[in-house]
């Protein structure tokens, strides 16, 4: 019974990311997330009590994964600026990926205060990992460029998300401005 209810639920994690990535948070609806598990719609609340509490245990169990592709990205590559260049091009490469798309799709506003703290707390352990490259670097407040890298960062992944410029180009960009600033 257990182990029915464990992929279950992960039918409904797997069904939530596809209509989160594919139509954003209005198409992530309990009759959808029925459908596309071929649960009954009550079913479905006996998992999840609400949209939020979906995109909570989203970012729960998916965080943690994309948290770890970028500590690769950077574990890969020696000194300072490369770890840097890596943290940047790993997040952004991510962006396509459909477990990001999921959990960036529901607006924090939307998640009670429990869940927003959670997930500010999981991107508080994303921003530590480049504290240490940033001060290799001989940044004098290591902890709040690397903040200041991550707001480029997110700026970078709506843009991505717009679909104006090509991915490539806008990582590119970012790559420029969080190693050299704005003269490029």
């Amino acid at each position: 019974m257990a182990e029915h209810r464990s992929m279950q639920r992960a039918a409904l994690l797997d069904a939530a990311r596809s209509l989160l990535s594919e139509g954003g948070t209005e198409a992530l609806t309990f009759p959808a997330l029925a459908e596309r598990t071929g649960l009954a719609r009550s079913s479905v609340y006996e998992y999840f009590r609400s949209r939020a509490a979906v995109v909570e245990e989203l970012c729960e169990v998916d965080f943690p994964v994309w948290a770890a592709e970028v500590e690769a990205a950077m574990a890969a590559v020696d000194g300072a600026e490369a770890k840097t260049e890596a943290y940047v091009r790993a997040q952004l490469a991510l962006v396509g990926d459909r477990r990001h798309r999921a959990v960036v799709a529901i607006s924090a506003s939307e998640l009670d205060a429990g869940a927003r703290e959670k997930i500010r707390a999981a991107h508080g352990g994303l921003v530590a990992m480049i504290v240490d490259a940033l001060r290799d670097m001989g940044h004098v407040e290591p902890r709040l460029a690397a903040m200041l890298v991550q707001g480029v960062v997110d700026s970078a992944v709506r843009r991505i998300e717009l679909d104006v410029e090509e991915p490539p180009v806008v990582a590119e960009a970012t790559v420029s401005m969080v190693l050299r600033g704005v003269r490029g």
